[in-house]
């Protein structure tokens, strides 16, 4: 079963007031602890949506890069979708700037997907949705046509009869990095 995955990581950092995919984590980037544990995941096909900042500085990892100045999010989403190859059965929706994320939750998700077939597995710690999670192909026309201001919390509040959550036990799958309170706070 073919799974992929889409890094949304175009934001223009403003409540960091740097560019935050670039700030160090261990022994790499933000954004590269991202991509490193989708790898380890064995997330094969991973596409990096992002802006022209931070694409000029991730070039060791060979992933195909979306551009999206703007930086929207469901803009994002939706250009990481079309540059899908086309035997995607379903796509990870990942946050660049989530460097917690533990290879255990993205495996957990994409084994819930391979056992249940269901349309969008969620990965959920007490009652709250996290990331990344996962959507197939035949919701992804739908998520083309959103406009602004429509969101992925619509989509999902919209679908929430199709989805399968996968509970969590570890709050890793909730928290992103927005500000230098949280960076200080999560940075190993």
């Amino acid at each position: 079963m073919n799974i992929s995955a889409v890094i949304l990581a175009a934001g223009k950092s403003i409540r960091m007031g740097q560019q935050k995919m670039l700030m160090p984590w261990g022994n790499t980037t933000v954004l590269g602890k991202v991509i490193e544990t989708l790898q380890a995941a064995e997330v094969k096909n991973i596409t990096l949506v992002t802006n022209s900042t931070t694409a000029l500085q991730i070039t060791n990892y060979k992933l195909p890069i979306t551009l999206n100045d703007g930086g929207e999010m469901l803009v994002s989403i939706q250009l990481g979708l079309q540059a899908q190859k086309p035997s995607a059965e379903a796509t990870l929706i990942c946050l660049g700037d989530q460097p917690q994320v533990e290879e255990r939750s993205v495996r957990s998700v994409c084994d819930a997907f391979r056992q249940n077939r269901s349309r969008i597995v969620v990965p959920s710690y007490q009652m709250r949705r996290g990331h990344p999670w996962l959507v197939t192909r035949e919701l992804w026309d739908e998520v083309l046509q959103m406009r602004a201001p429509e969101s992925m919390r619509d989509f999902l509040n919209a679908h929430k009869n199709d989805i399968l959550y996968v509970e969590y036990d570890s709050p890793s799958i909730l928290q992103d990095i927005d500000n230098p309170a949280d960076y200080l706070k999560y940075k190993p």
